[in-house]
């Protein structure tokens, strides 16, 4: 099983699913590309890579499985996170350049990477296949039912500042995320990635500051969307993806259960959601790329 973070490899310590070096995919090979971001790397998506790159060589045995972090994070931390979501997304167009990957990519995107997903489809919709946005908080849509909690994502922020030791904030972080997963399972290997990688609050800032300034468009992508939320999301009200499946026209489905890191809580069922739409789409003999 073929998966590959920005660097190509895994670091081994990091007590999760090995995942091996791989060359650059072949254009042929139908590629996904998983976009995190808001002070957290591709190390956060925990076993979710796994589960989906199984789905999806169900359906496309070729398939491939690349994980960018974003400028400002992860193997990406020396870089500054730019302030606006447009020149994060040229930053990781460029990161995929050099990965020799020059062919259309469908795209995985939670949090921040919500809005580099939206902003990379409106701008370069050439590039796009497929998206699918997890729990997505998107201006103006956010605003038809209720705002997003941006008292949450402030106290994200005032956590990187606070003098809480690590173990504490990263706690803290869990409790804020997610609803199905036990600390035990998952705070060693934070933070050994915050060991490894860690974040400045610099960084987290201009994120957040990025994140607040994107403006979706109302206007629906040229790609193929599906939404995929949970109603017990404490960062971020699921009727914005309500909103977002009305105004686009695409499917939305619901967890009743999982928190704002769906991929975290349930991963098996974020996996299979795609999988699902990935092998209706197929029967209805849609086309990669078109909507219907």
């Amino acid at each position: 099983m073929n998966l590959s973070p920005a660097t190509g490899a895994a670091d081994p310590s990091l007590n999760a699913p090995a995942l091996a070096q791989v060359p650059a995919p072949r254009p042929s090979a139908p590629v996904w590309v998983l976009l995190r971001g808001l002070s957290r790397e591709s190390g956060h998506w925990g076993v979710f890579p796994e589960h989906l790159l199984r789905e999806l060589r169900a359906l496309q045995p070729s398939s491939e499985l690349l994980m960018l972090d974003l400028p400002g994070t992860g193997t990406q931390r020396r870089q500054v996170s730019p302030t606006q979501v447009s020149a994060i997304v040229d930053a990781c167009r460029v990161e995929l350049q050099r990965r020799g990957v020059t062919g259309p990519v469908s795209l995985v995107g939670m949090s921040l990477g919500v809005a580099v997903l939206s902003d990379w489809a409106n701008r370069y919709p050439d590039q796009i296949e497929a998206g699918v946005l997890i729990n997505p908080s998107l201006r103006p849509f956010s605003e038809l039912f209720r705002k997003p909690r941006p008292l949450n994502y402030l106290g994200l922020l005032l956590l990187s500042l606070s003098r809480f030791s690590a173990r504490m904030r990263e706690e803290r972080v869990l409790s804020l995320t997610t609803r199905l997963t036990p600390a035990q399972a998952v705070i060693d290997r934070w933070l050994e990635l915050q060991r490894q990688h860690p974040l400045g609050v610099r960084n987290t800032a201009r994120q957040l500051l990025a994140s607040v300034r994107y403006r979706a468009s109302r206007t629906r992508p040229a790609a193929p969307m599906l939404l995929l939320c949970s109603k017990a999301d404490g960062l971020v009200d699921w009727h914005c993806s309500q909103a977002i499946s009305r105004a686009w026209g695409a499917p939305l489905r619901l967890h009743t259960k999982a928190g704002h890191d769906l991929p975290l809580d349930d991963p098996q069922w974020v996996a299979r959601a795609v999988a699902e739409w990935l092998r209706d789409r197929s029967i209805q003999g849609v086309g990669p790329g078109e909507w219907h």
